[in-house]
């Protein structure tokens, strides 16, 4: 299995609409942060997660998080 490619140092601020979101885990989706379906036959795979309500979320871009998808600061570490 590969590892994640980190997309950037940085965490995306994004607003979410209600619904259903899948997240790129492989760092090499064209659709940051959200999957392209790159990521297949890297042994990696998408996280799927859903809002119920309007929101705005700092989204993971290193891909390090232990909170994934969400931003828990550890890009600062790399």
């Amino acid at each position: 299995m590969e590892k994640p490619k980190v997309a950037s140092k940085s965490p995306q601020l994004v607003t979410l609409v209600p619904g259903k979101y899948f997240w790129c885990a492989c760092g090499k989706s064209n659709n940051q942060p959200f999957c392209d379906g790159t990521h297949k036959g890297s042994g990696l795979f998408s996280l799927a997660f859903e809002v119920k309500e309007e929101t705005k979320v700092w989204l993971c871009m290193c891909k390090q998080s232990k909170n994934k998808p969400y931003c828990d600061g550890t890009h600062r570490e790399l």
